[in-house]
C-alpha cells in the first residue's frame, strides 16, 4: 500500500486503561471504553500507549489487555498495539505476539532508557529491521519527545524505504508540521500513513501538511473525526470551523490535564466505573477536573452521555 492508498488512515484514538480504586486491572470498564469508542466513531483504536498508562503496567498484564480488547473488538476495527521496548529481542516478540493475537499495527518508539540511554542512527535502523523481519504487519514509528531521541526526517524518510514494514509515522514533536511535509517530500509513497499526534493540539496545519491519520485521546473521537473528514473531502473552511469549536478542549487535554482527561471525562458519562491512575501517579487535581467537565459540556460529546 501506498501514501495514495494507505490501508490505515482517519482517527485512532489511545484506549486508556482503566483500573480499580485499589489499582487492579477493570477488564469490564476496559471493555465499556472499547465499546463507547467504536461508538464515537473512532476508524481504529490503539492500546498500551504512553496515554495507556503503559509504563505502570507489568508485562503479564499487557498480555492480558492486548488479548481482552482484541478478542472483544472480534475485528469491528483495526486495532494498533504499542510494543515499545529497549530491547530488540523484546520488542519483536512483544510484535510477534500482538499480531497473532489479531493486531494490524504495532507502534514502537526508538530504543531509549531514562534520561540518558540512547541509541544511534545505525542501531535504531537495525532494531526496526529485527522487528520488522519478526512480522507481516505495518509499523509505526513513534517520534515523540518522551524518547528523547532525536529521529530526522531524512532518517525517517530512509528507514520507510529500506525497512519492509516500516510505513507509518506518528509525529508529535515540535514543528510536526513541517516535519511531516518533509517526510512525505523525501520518502514519498513509502510513507504510507503520515499522522498527527499529540491530542490533536497541532491536527489543522498537520492535515494541511499532507496527515492522513490523527491519534489522539480516546474521550472524544466524535467531535475529531467530522475535522478530518471535512478536510479529506476539500472543506477546509468547516475543518477550520470546528476544529475551532473543539480546540479549547482539545487544549485542556494536552495542557491541563493528560491522559487522565479521557479517564474523567469516560467516568463522569458512566463509560467507566474508576478513573484513577496507577500510583504513584497523581490523580488530576479537583479544579483541574472541573474545568475539563466544564469545557467538554460546552460541546456535548458523546462520552458525557453514552452511559448515562
Amino acid at each position: 500500500m501506498t501514501l495514495d492508498n494507505p490501508r490505515h488512515r482517519g482517527i485512532y484514538p489511545v484506549a486508556p486503561t482503566t483500573f480499580t480504586e485499589s489499582g487492579e486491572l477493570d477488564l469490564a470498564s476496559q471493555k465499556r471504553c472499547i465499546d463507547f469508542m467504536i461508538d464515537a466513531g473512532s476508524d481504529g483504536i490503539c492500546i498500551l500507549a504512553n496515554f495507556s498508562e503503559q509504563f505502570l503496567l507489568s508485562d503479564e498484564e499487557r498480555e492480558v489487555l492486548t488479548r481482552t480488547v482484541l478478542e472483544h473488538v472480534a475485528g469491528r476495527v483495526p486495532v494498533i498495539v504499542t510494543t515499545t521496548h529497549t530491547s530488540t529481542r523484546v520488542c519483536a516478540q512483544r510484535s510477534r505476539r500482538a499480531q497473532d493475537m489479531g493486531a494490524a499495527m504495532v507502534m514502537v518508539m526508538p530504543p531509549y532508557h531514562g534520561a540518558t540511554f540512547r541509541c544511534v542512527e545505525p542501531q535504531i535502523q537495525a532494531f526496526y529491521a529485527g522487528i520488522s523481519d519478526a512480522i507481516d504487519i505495518p509499523i509505526m514509528i513513534q517520534d515523540a519527545p518522551a524518547s528523547g531521541t532525536a529521529l530526522s526526517a531524512p532518517f525517517l524518510a530512509r528507514l520507510a524505504m529500506e525497512v519492509e514494514h516500516v510505513a507509518y509515522f506518528k509525529i508529535e514533536t515540535a514543528g510536526a508540521a513541517s516535519k511531516l511535509r518533509e517526510l512525505i517530500r523525501l520518502g514519498g509513497q513509502a510513507i504510507e500513513g503520515p499522522w498527527d499526534g499529540e491530542e490533536a493540539i497541532t491536527l489543522l496545519p498537520d492535515l494541511d501538511a499532507g496527515a492522513t491519520g490523527s491519534m489522539t485521546g480516546g474521550g472524544y473521537p466524535d467531535g475529531i473525526r467530522p475535522i478530518i473528514e471535512a478536510h479529506r473531502n476539500g472543506d477546509r473552511e468547516r475543518a477550520y470551523a470546528l476544529y475551532e469549536r473543539w480546540l479549547p478542549l482539545i487544549n485542556y487535554e494536552n495542557r491541563q490535564a493528560g491522559f487522565l482527561a479521557a479517564k474523567a471525562l469516560m467516568k463522569e458519562g458512566g463509560v467507566i466505573a474508576c478513573e484513577a491512575p496507577r500510583q504513584p501517579w497523581p490523580a488530576l487535581h479537583p479544579d483541574t477536573r472541573k474545568g475539563l467537565i466544564e469545557t467538554a459540556k460546552r460541546l456535548d460529546p458523546m462520552v458525557l452521555r453514552w452511559g448515562r
